[in-house]
C-alpha cells in the first residue's frame, strides 16, 4: 500500500490553493472547473432559503462568489480576518464590511457569524473552504487525503492558528505543521537555488501583511526575524476605492448604497477589478448602474489611484525597518528579495519595495519568476515533502521558524514577565521562577499573555490557569517553576510546579476565541452523520460545475471560425442541447444534469475538431515549423475544448 501523500494548503483571506510535490517540483492542484485558486467565499443555496434545514447545501468559491453578488446575506468572504479574534477586536471591520455575527455573542467568546437564518463560527467557513480543497486533492489523486501542512500568517498570534487548526479538524485533516508564509515562500524559491545568504520575504495579501528576514545555509532555512500586520492587506485597498465611490454616488445622486448589501456586493467587485486593471494599465474605468436606473462612471487614473493607496503601502514600511533591526542586518545586507501575495503586483508597492531594500541602487529585483498568488501554496507542499521525506529535493532541506510575539505571564503589579522572546527559533522552551507575594497563599493563578507591551491589560490575554494546594509558607519562601513550551506548529503548553512540595498544573494553551474540544468534536461527529447527504450534495454541485463549463465554452464558439465550418444540422444540435443543459443543471436530478452534459458535448466534437484545425493552420501561417511547432504547444496536447471540468 503506498504511502498516503501529505498535501500543503495556503488558507488566504482572498483566495486558497492546495499543492504536492511531484517529483522534485511542487504543483499546485487545480479544482473542478478548471483553476488552481479557490476563492475563500462560502455561500448557502438559496433553493433552501424557505426551509433553512440544520445542514443546507454550501457552495465554495466560484459558484459562492456568484451568490455574493446576487444573494449577499447568505455568503461570507474574508473570513480569515475574523479567526482567532473575539467581538471587541472587530469594530473597524464591521464598519467595512457586510459581517452579520449573532445578536447574542459576550465578550470572550469565539465569533459567530450569520447566513441567512443559520449561525457559523469563523474555524466552521474556514472548514468548508479545506474540505473543498480536500475534495480537489482526492478528485486529482483518486485517493483520500487526510494529512496537510497549512500555512498561517507569521504575525498570527496563537488565538488565531488554534482556530485554524480547529478549522483543519473540522475539515477531516490531520493538521501536522503550521508555517508562516513568508517562510514557505522562501522554500518554494530554496528548492531551485540552493544559496548561502539572507533573504527577505514580503508578502502582502488580501487581509494580512509580513515581512520575515531568513538565513539560508547547507540547506537550513532559519527565519531570524519576523514582522507584520495581522489587520493590513488588498481589502484595505479594496475598502478604500469602495469609499470614495460610495461617497461621490451619494453627492452625485442623493443615493446611499450602505442599506442595500447586493449593490454594495456589485460596486465592490467593480472596484476589486479596477484595482487589478491598474496594475497593468494607466486607466480604469468604473461603470455600475445604481437603483432608479441611474449609472455611476468614473474613471480612475493610476496616478490618482496611487496617491489614494500611499498610506496603505506606507504601514508596510515600518515592520520592514523593525524586522531588519531585529535580524540585526541593514537592507543592502539583503541578497535575495521574494515578493508574495496578489497585492504585490501594484506597480507603486513594488517601487516602494525598491526603495525599502535599495534594489535598484545594488542592481538588483525582486523574485517574482513563481506565481505570487501561488508560491506560498508551493512552500507549504516543499515542507509537506519534507515531513514525508518523500522528495529527493527536500531530504536535504531544514526548517527553522520564529514565534512572532513574546509570550509570558502577569505578575505582581500587573506587569508582563517575559519568558519567551519574539522571534526565538521554534521549537523552544523557557522557564523562569516566581513566588508568592502573601503570607500564607496556597493558590496562585497563572495568567498567561502575548504581546510586547509593559503591562498585563495592554497584552493579549491567551489563557488562565490556577496551581492549588501549595503549603502555606512565608511570603517569598514558596519557589515556583513556570514553564513555557512552543511546539512546532506554534502551539504553546505551559505548566507550573511548586519545587518544594512537588505540586503542579500544566495546560495546552486554549486561546480565549478558540472552541473547546467538546464543539469541534462535535461538530467532527456532525459532518460524519452526514456523510452520505453531504457526499450526495457535493456530486450535485460538481455536476452542476461541469455544466456551466461546457455551456460557458460552447456560448463562445459562434465567435470561431470554426462556427462557419459546421453545417446548420450541427448547429441546431448543439443550441438545442445547450438549451436542454441550461434547463435541468438547476434542477436537482444529477442523472439528468449528467446525461445532458454528455449530450452537448457529444454535439460538439466535430466543432472541436475544426476548431483544432483552425488553431492549426493559424498557427503555421507566416511561420516556420519551428516556431509553429513552439506556439501550437499546449493546444496540440490540450483536452476537448468543451470536455467537462472533471476531464482536465
Amino acid at each position: 500500500m503506498p504511502e498516503e501523500r501529505i498535501v500543503g494548503i495556503d488558507l488566504g483571506t482572498t483566495n486558497s490553493l492546495i499543492a504536492y510535490m511531484e517529483g522534485d517540483k511542487p504543483v499546485v492542484i487545480p479544482g473542478v472547473d478548471g483553476s488552481n485558486l479557490v476563492p475563500s467565499i462560502v455561500a448557502l443555496d438559496v433553493t433552501d432559503a424557505a426551509s433553512e434545514p440544520a445542514r443546507p447545501t454550501v457552495t465554495v468559491g466560484n459558484s459562492a462568489n456568484r451568490a455574493l453578488i446576487e444573494n449577499p446575506e447568505r455568503a461570507i468572504y474574508s473570513v480569515k480576518r475574523l479567526m482567532g479574534r473575539g467581538l471587541e477586536d472587530i469594530e473597524e471591520e464591521l464598519k467595512l464590511f457586510p459581517f452579520r455575527l449573532a445578536d447574542d455573542i459576550q465578550p470572550g467568546e469565539v465569533l459567530r457569524i450569520r447566513l441567512g437564518n443559520l449561525h457559523f463560527t469563523p474555524s466552521e467557513i474556514s472548514a468548508y473552504i479545506l474540505r473543498q480543497l480536500k475534495r480537489n486533492a482526492e478528485r486529482y489523486f483518486g485517493a483520500a487525503v487526510t494529512k496537510a501542512v497549512i500555512t498561517v500568517p507569521a504575525y498570527f498570534n496563537d488565538a488565531q492558528r488554534q482556530a485554524t487548526r480547529d478549522a483543519g479538524r473540522m475539515a477531516g485533516l490531520d493538521v501536522l505543521r503550521l508555517v508562516n508564509e513568508p517562510t514557505a515562500a522562501a522554500l518554494a524559491y530554496g528548492l531551485d537555488r540552493a544559496k548561502e545568504g539572507v533573504i527577505a520575504v514580503y508578502d502582502l495579501g488580501g487581509g494580512t501583511f509580513d515581512v520575515s528576514i531568513l538565513k539560508l545555509n547547507d540547506g537550513i532555512f532559519e527565519v531570524i526575524a519576523t514582522n507584520g500586520d495581522t489587520h493590513l492587506g488588498g481589502d484595505d485597498i479594496d475598502n478604500l476605492l469602495l469609499a470614495v465611490a460610495l461617497d461621490e454616488i451619494k453627492n452625485d445622486h442623493g443615493i446611499d448604497l450602505r442599506p442595500h448589501a447586493d449593490a454594495i456586493q456589485a460596486l465592490r467587485k467593480a472596484v476589486i477589478e479596477a484595482k487589478i486593471t491598474l496594475s497593468s494599465q494607466l486607466v480604469a474605468k468604473l461603470d455600475i448602474e445604481l437603483p432608479g436606473n441611474l449609472r455611476y462612471q468614473r474613471e480612475i487614473p493610476r496616478q490618482v489611484y496611487e496617491q489614494l493607496i500611499q498610506p496603505v503601502l506606507d504601514r508596510t514600511a515600518g515592520p520592514c525597518r523593525q524586522a531588519l533591526a531585529d535580524a540585526g542586518v541593514t537592507s543592502d545586507q539583503i541578497q535575495e528579495l521574494v515578493l508574495v501575495g496578489g497585492s504585490t503586483r501594484i506597480p507603486a508597492v513594488r517601487k516602494l519595495v525598491d526603495e525599502l531594500f535599495q534594489l535598484s541602487a545594488r542592481d538588483k529585483q525582486p523574485h517574482t519568476e513563481l506565481n505570487p498568488d501561488e508560491v506560498v501554496a508551493l512552500g507549504a507542499a516543499v515542507q509537506a515533502s519534507i515531513l514525508a521525506g518523500s522528495s529527493t529535493a527536500t531530504e536535504e532541506l531544514l526548517l527553522l521558524d520564529v514565534t512572532p510575539l513574546s509570550l509570558g505571564i502577569e505578575a505582581l503589579g500587573g506587569v508582563v514577565a517575559r519568558i519567551i522572546q519574539r522571534n526565538s527559533t521554534i521549537p523552544a522552551s523557557a522557564t523562569e521562577h516566581f513566588t508568592t507575594g502573601i503570607d500564607g497563599q496556597t493558590n496562585v493563578a497563572i495568567h498567561v499573555l502575548q504581546g510586547e507591551r509593559e503591562l498585563a491589560k495592554d497584552c493579549r490575554s491567551l489563557a488562565r490557569f490556577d496551581l492549588k494546594g501549595i503549603p502555606p509558607m512565608t511570603a517569598g519562601l514558596p519557589r515556583i517553576e513556570v514553564k513555557f513550551l512552543i511546539d512546532a506548529n506554534g502551539i504553546l503548553q505551559v505548566a507550573a510546579r511548586e519545587q518544594r512540595s512537588g505540586l503542579e498544573a500544566k495546560i495546552e494553551v486554549k486561546p480565549t476565541y478558540g472552541l473547546t474540544d467538546e464543539q469541534v468534536e462535535s461538530m467532527i461527529l456532525d459532518s460524519f452523520d452526514n456523510a452520505e447527504t453531504d457526499f450526495e450534495a457535493r456530486q450535485l454541485i460538481e455536476a452542476r460545475l461541469e455544466a456551466e463549463n461546457i455551456l460557458d465554452k460552447v456560448g463562445k464558439a459562434p465567435a470561431s471560425p470554426a462556427w462557419q465550418m459546421i453545417s446548420a444540422e450541427e448547429i441546431v444540435a448543439i443550441e438545442a442541447a445547450s438549451v436542454h443543459l441550461a434547463t435541468v443543471k438547476s434542477g436537482n436530478d444529477l442523472d439528468a444534469i449528467r446525461a445532458a452534459t454528455t449530450g452537448l458535448d457529444q454535439a460538439t466534437r466535430n466543432l472541436a475538431e475544426k476548431m483544432m484545425e483552425a488553431a492549426v493552420s493559424g498557427a503555421m501561417r507566416g511561420k516556420t515549423m519551428q516556431t509553429a511547432s513552439d506556439d501550437l504547444g499546449e493546444q496540440v496536447n490540450a483536452p476537448h475544448p468543451f470536455a467537462p471540468a472533471e476531464f482536465k
